[in-house]
This record gives structure tokens, C-alpha cells and sequence, in this order.
């Protein structure tokens, strides 16, 4: 009930929701109108990933398809890229994009970049953060019990963190694909700028969760504060 009531919270939050509304119509404008645009060497982005890979020194690295829409991912578990339905096959501008990006997060790992590393130690501390940091919240505030309001705070903290280191690894990654599509010249120049927007728009939507997750955690911070003042002038 804090939350609804709290207009100071609504205020911070309503520009990031803006802002999280756009990046999403942004990457489904951007994508579609480049998934209609055929690039000139009829590269589908299986075959752009498998160019990144090869220019990277890369070779171990599988490509397989997968079902859904913009599903497109790298799993370092497997060492597998997997490309959505409207990626793989497709000769367009933005599945040559989305597919080098792909294949950036695996040149990262095989190059052993730092921010990938970090964030791959994090994703545990994540998952226990996201599963349980919001129930430790609600009971502290519920049971008026500070320690455990605190524990909340410290473990949402950790997707925080997780989204902060999040972001250089992302725009790091469609640098590399952009350097690589560009040297290898899977596109000409022209078409590089199509690539750049569907892959500057997905970033954006990483930008507006990192916003996300601070206001939240910002509030959580401010709301510990505030409960502890009122506590200390009992």
C-alpha cells in the first residue's frame, strides 16, 4: 500500500516507464521495418554469425535456431548461439545485426572479457536476489522488522548490480559485431546504419531496465530511512 499512495514514488518512477515504453516500440519499429529490408549480399544471419566467429579466431561456437520471436540468444553453458526463426534464415539487414550481436557475447567469452566474467558470477546471487529479495521486503516492512527489511534491500541490490554491469557488456558486444560487420564487410555502408539502429534500440531497452531497477531500489533505500528516523525520534 506504500507504493500506491506514494505519489514521490510514481513521480520517479512515470519518466522510466516512459521511457521503457518507447525503447520497447523502438525495437519492434526498428526490427521490423530492417527484418523487410533484404542486404545486398543475401547473408542470412546464421551465416553473419558464423563470419563474426570466423573473424574473431572463434570456432567452437554452434548456431542453432529456436523458436519464438527476437528469442535470439548466446548460452555460454552449451558454447551454442541460438537464433529465433526470423533470424536464422532471414537476409535481411536486422538479422545480420541481432545475429552479430549474438556472436559478440561469445567472441567476449572466448576472449575472456572482464565485464562478461563478472556478470557471469553475478547471475547467482541474482537469481536468489530476484526470488527472494521482494519477499524479505515486504515482510520486513509488514513485520516492522529492520534486519530483515535490510537483507530485502542488499539482495534486490544484487539485480542492481547485475543490470549496471549488464550494460557495457551489451553495447560491448554490438561494437564488436558492428567493428566486424564493417571490416568483413557483410554490409556496405548504408546498410551498417540500419544495423546500428535495430541494435541502438535494443540497448536502449537495457538502459531503461538498469532505470528501473535504481528508482525501485532508490525507494526501497529512502522508505529504510525514513522508517528508521521515525524510529530513532520514538
Amino acid at each position: 500500500m506504500l507504493f500506491y499512495y506514494d505519489y514521490t514514488y510514481w513521480m520517479m518512477l512515470l519518466p522510466v516507464l516512459l521511457i521503457t515504453i518507447y525503447a520497447q516500440a523502438k525495437v519492434s519499429s526498428s526490427f521490423n521495418k530492417y527484418s523487410r529490408i533484404t542486404n545486398r549480399r543475401y547473408l542470412t544471419g546464421a551465416q553473419a554469425a558464423e563470419a563474426v566467429l570466423r573473424q574473431n579466431g572463434v570456432y567452437d561456437v554452434r548456431i542453432e535456431r529456436v523458436a519464438g520471436n527476437l528469442t535470439d540468444h548466446y548460452d555460454p553453458r552449451t558454447n551454442v548461439i541460438r537464433l529465433s526463426q526470423s533470424v536464422y534464415d532471414s537476409p535481411t539487414i536486422a538479422a545480420v545485426g541481432v545475429a552479430a550481436h549474438e556472436a559478440g557475447h561469445a567472441v567476449q567469452y572466448a576472449v575472456g572479457y572482464g565485464p562478461i566474467r563478472l556478470r557471469s558470477a553475478l547471475i547467482p546471487v541474482t537469481q536468489i536476489g530476484s526470488q527472494f529479495g521482494i519477499v524479505l521486503l515486504i515482510l520486513g516492512i509488514v513485520m516492522s522488522f529492520e534486519p530483515m527489511f535490510l537483507a530485502g534491500i542488499v539482495l534486490f541490490g544484487a539485480t542492481t548490480v547485475f543490470q549496471l554491469v549488464t550494460l557495457p557488456v551489451e553495447y560491448n558486444a554490438s561494437h564488436r559485431a558492428i567493428e566486424t560487420i564493417e571490416s568483413a564487410h557483410l554490409l556496405d555502408d548504408e546498410e551498417v546504419l540500419g544495423a546500428k539502429k535495430v541494435l541502438s534500440a535494443a540497448a536502449l531497452t537495457y538502459v531503461a531496465a538498469l532505470l528501473t531497477s535504481v528508482v525501485q531500489l532508490l525507494r526501497f533505500i529512502l522508505l529504510f530511512a525514513g522508517r528508521n528516523d521515525r524510529g530513532g525520534r520514538r
